[in-house]
Order: structure tokens, then C-alpha cells, then sequence
């Protein structure tokens, strides 16, 4: 068991491995189950079951990395403090899913579950892999972003519009200035805008510091648009009908 919580992982992420596609897919069938028990769950007491235990799950992974940090001796205030995007989405998701704020879901919805899922397709734990509890938290963490967000849409009957879209990106861009003023006084790299990640990823493609921080901005825009979209054809369509 204690070789579960090593600070170097025994096995390597392999992308698009069978492990990989198997957590992928089970995150798919949770949403369908959303989907298909949509109704029940908008009764009592199954919703407030759901909604507070999906928001208990959020908060215990958030707090079981750090205990995992500290434990390992990798706790850091320049980078492990919960500034990322990842982070502050998954406190955020899980007091929407308490609170049912709708300006909450307007930022969840788009910068939460486009980083989630952009995340869980090309994951950044290269050393880690199933059933190692970074692994694991790292997949509960970013598919409960999607789940408790997909949960709203779903159940709730939430529905972003084009006005959220900018709303969304007006705040990311709020958020990201203020962590870069913080990376600056503490020599940190939250959310990776100081300085590129150790470990591979799609920013090397994107040119060198501070240059990648502007294709940033237009793969973030284009994600908002690419999940406002489903919506957009739907009002359109009842528009029409």
C-alpha cells in the first residue's frame, strides 16, 4: 500500500494507454447516468445527496494533495498553494454545486471544465499512473470539475449564453493577471504563466515566454466558443421550431 503514495511513481503515464481510455470512459458513463437519472435527481432528497457529496468529494481531493505534499516533503508556497486553474475550479465547482450560483457556473462551466478536459486528455503526470493516488486524484479532481458542472446542466437545467462566454474569458483574464502578480512576489508559476512546465507539454509548441501567453488567450476563446456551441444550436433550434 505505501508504494501508492511514493513521491516517485514505480510506473510511467503512458497516453492513450488502456488505462488511460478505461478512466476516460468511466467518466463518460458517470455523466450518461446524470443524464438517464436526470429526473430523479431533481427530487428530494436524492438531489441534495448528490450535490453535497459531490462537493465533499471536491474538497477532500483538493485537501488530500496537499496532505500528500506535505507528507512527501513537496509542499511549496511557490507551487503548491491552490492557484492553478485546476484548483481554484475545483473550490469553485464544489461551492456551486452547494450554493447553485449561476454567476459561479458561468466561470465553472468554461474555464473549469476547458482546462478539466484539456487536462484529462493530455495529462501532466508523466510518473504516475493507475493505481498510484496521484493518478487517481488527479482523474476524481478534474472529471468531478466536468461531473459537478455537467450535474448543473443536466439536472439543473443551467444554460450558459453567448453573454457568459465573455463574462467567462473577462474573468480568466482578471484571475490570471492577479497570479501573475502573485508568481511575481513569491518566484512562483501557478497556472504556468511565469515560465513553461518542467515536463512536456502543448506550450512548447507555442513559441517561448511571454509569447505563448497570446495563443494561450485564442486556445482559451475558441474553447469557451467550442462549449457554448451545443447550446447555441439548441436555441437555435427552438427558435426555429
Amino acid at each position: 500500500m505505501e508504494r501508492y503514495f511514493l513521491a516517485d511513481g514505480e510506473d510511467a503515464f503512458i497516453l492513450f494507454s488502456k488505462t488511460h481510455w478505461m478512466t476516460l470512459f468511466v467518466l463518460v458513463g458517470v455523466i450518461v447516468l446524470i443524464f438517464l437519472f436526470r429526473r430523479v435527481l431533481r427530487k428530494p432528497p436524492f438531489n441534495n445527496v448528490v450535490r453535497v457529496g459531490l462537493a465533499a468529494i471536491l474538497f477532500i481531493s483538493e485537501i488530500s494533495l496537499h496532505v500528500w505534499l506535505w507528507r512527501v516533503g513537496e509542499w511549496t508556497i511557490q507551487y503548491s498553494l491552490p492557484f492553478h486553474l485546476s484548483s481554484i475550479s475545483i473550490l469553485l465547482s464544489a461551492a456551486l454545486l452547494l450554493t447553485k450560483s449561476y454567476s459561479l457556473f458561468e466561470f465553472t462551466y468554461f474555464a473549469g471544465v476547458g482546462s478539466a478536459l484539456q487536462a484529462m486528455i493530455t495529462p501532466d503526470i508523466s510518473a504516475y499512473t493507475f493505481p498510484h493516488f496521484r493518478y487517481v486524484h488527479f482523474f476524481i479532481s478534474h472529471g468531478g470539475i466536468v461531473v459537478a458542472n455537467l450535474f448543473m446542466v443536466l439536472v439543473e437545467k443551467y444554460r450558459p449564453t453567448a453573454k457568459s462566454v465573455w463574462k467567462a474569458f473577462l474573468y480568466l483574464n482578471l484571475y490570471t493577471f492577479f497570479v501573475f502578480l502573485l508568481n511575481y512576489f513569491i518566484e512562483g508559476n501557478y497556472m504556468y504563466i511565469s515560465e513553461k512546465p518542467v515536463n512536456p507539454s502543448v506550450l512548447d509548441y507555442l513559441g517561448p515566454w511571454p509569447l505563448y501567453l497570446i495563443p494561450l488567450e485564442v486556445i482559451a476563446l475558441i474553447t469557451f466558443l467550442l462549449l457554448y456551441l451545443p447550446f447555441w444550436f439548441i436555441d437555435r433550434f427552438e427558435k426555429e421550431r
